[in-house]
């Protein structure tokens, strides 16, 4: 990938701009350097390094529309893909729902970059297996894992003055710990874009640890029980709720949003009074591009779901128009708050539960209720007295993260998860959680 700068980029950017010959002109350029290293049975099985830097160029005569990419920024390339998207859009049908390009807008540079994380280098990456392949092996067990660390640039501009542009790293690390004869198994995940707040050490161990834990599973009654989810259970389940605030599922019936003889539930208590939701691209932990690539419009702090209640509903610029609604760029992150509790800390307060490390294999039952079933999975154990007990098979559950935030016991310490579209969901210990039936799987 070649870096460039921003005086670079706006020069590129003016440049196709000026070849268009339509009615309006954007552009996107995306680059990215992903550098990965993946280990397996003890021994690294691959490593490398992706590098690319592609333009989009998008333009529309009227409302029809036509987009090239190209990967070459010379005068000849980038004209030429302006003359293919010209093309394209003077063959196109007109899109009904076509919105004009937005206005020209200022940015506030959100902190997405951290030079730790972009100096990551092949030796980086080969001691983060070490370390984690060393532990391993120290307490007789098998690994298997995944770091990826990237470093990127997004730009985009369009014919009516608009200019962003924004550098951004992140990492993501997981892995999984497993006993000689596959009786007991442990997993991690991490996510950071400041590689100093990663300890692939401290994250092995805890895969370690929940590996040697969990031998010798015991079988429990499915029913429902109190749960006490980690956040990384926590997260796979809320996802499906978090990507379904979408305004226009909701006023068209399709959505857990959506009310009886049309309309939404904006406005409506819809959870326990502990929980908050809301989306800040300036947040510290998961801090994400200050604009909507799609529509080229500035991202705000927006309270989602405060105290129990629905505040707000994500609205495509064409549905904000038909609804008479302020337009404005949709989400990056959604962020749900938590408390001071650790995990061990929910354990200690619970009487009879089960503590469940991951969610897995998760799949939608009925959309307008977010009903879902998955597993569990790499860690479940069976919580009396405030104390782990045992290690338990792990279940099938059938579950609506709706249901979930209404049967709130406790909310602990909160985590950071993706590195594309991020969220931040804390351990939660809530009552009632369905368990439908048993898994063999460990």
């Amino acid at each position: 990938m070649k870096k460039m700068t921003q005086e670079e980029a706006k020069r590129i950017c003016d440049r196709v701009i000026g070849f268009s010959k339509a009615d309006e002109c954007r552009v996107s350029i995306q680059g990215t350097r992903a550098g990965n290293i993946r280990y397996a049975q003890n021994s690294v099985s691959t490593a490398g390094l992706n590098q690319d830097t592609q333009l989009s160029v998008s333009v529309a005569f009227g409302k029809r529309q036509g987009t090239a990419t190209v990967n070459e920024f010379d005068d000849k390339s980038l004209e030429k893909a302006v003359r293919r998207a010209e093309d394209i859009a003077r063959l196109a049908p007109e899109n009904p729902e076509f919105m004009p390009a937005a206005s020209k807008q200022e940015f506030k540079a959100t902190p997405t970059y951290f030079e730790q994380t972009a100096a990551i280098d092949p030796d980086y990456r080969a001691e983060v297996a070490l370390q984690s392949i060393s532990l391993a092996k120290k307490n007789k067990l098998i690994a298997a894992g995944f770091f990826l660390d990237t470093l990127g640039f997004e730009v985009i501009a369009n014919s009516n003055g608009v200019f962003g542009f924004q550098e951004s790293s992140n990492l993501s690390f997981s892995c999984t710990a497993r006993t000689e004869d596959g009786r007991g198994s442990g997993w991690v995940t991490r996510t950071a874009n400041d590689a100093r707040l990663f300890d692939p050490r401290e994250a092995s161990e805890v895969a370690i640890e929940k590996a040697m834990r969990s031998v010798d599973a015991k079988a429990l009654e499915p029913g429902r029980y109190t749960v006490v989810l980690e956040p990384a259970a926590s997260s796979d389940i809320l996802n499906f709720m978090f990507n379904a605030f979408d305004a226009r599922q909701a006023d068209e019936g399709r959505s857990f949003l959506s009310k009886k003889g049309g309309g939404n539930r904006l406005g409506e208590k819809m959870f326990d009074e502990q929980v908050n939701i809301w989306t800040d691209p300036w947040n510290a932990d998961a801090p994400v591009n200050p604009w909507d690539s799609g529509s080229m419009q500035a991202r705000e702090r927006s309270s989602i779901v405060k105290n129990g209640k629905i505040e707000s509903l994500q609205y495509s610029n064409f549905w904000a128009k038909k609804q008479g609604v302020a337009a404005k760029g949709r989400a990056g992150n959604t962020i749900m708050s938590g408390g001071t509790k650790s995990t061990e800390e929910l354990i200690a307060s619970t009487k009879k539960g089960i503590l469940v490390t991951r969610t897995w294999y998760i799949r939608s039952v009925d959309p307008q209720s977010l009903l879902v079933t998955g597993l569990t999975r790499d860690g479940t154990f069976y919580i009396e007295n405030g104390k782990i007990k045992h290690p338990i098979k792990n279940f099938r559950f059938n579950e609506s993260p709706v249901t979930m935030l209404n049967n709130i016991d406790d909310l602990g310490k909160t985590q950071v998860f993706g590195d594309g579209r991020k969220s931040v969901v804390p351990a939660m210990k809530l009552r009632d959680f369905n368990f439908t039936s048993l898994s063999d799987a460990v």
